[in-house]
């Protein structure tokens, strides 16, 4: 088996590959987007501590 018959699969490349590629991008969001939201609630209660405070 060479590369270019890896690559294509057996004719079902495109299947396999669009598999891939929307789990690696499903997998980055469920990092990406909670780590975003912790982010945004860090900022937004130390904002409220520093009114409280000051």
């Amino acid at each position: 088996m060479n590369l270019s018959e890896f690559l294509h699969m057996g004719g079902y490349a495109f299947y396999v590959w669009t598999s891939y590629g929307l789990t690696a991008v499903i997998m980055f969001l469920n990092y990406w987007l909670p780590t975003r939201r912790e982010q945004q609630l860090i900022r937004k209660l130390k904002r409220l501590q520093d009114s409280k405070s000051g």
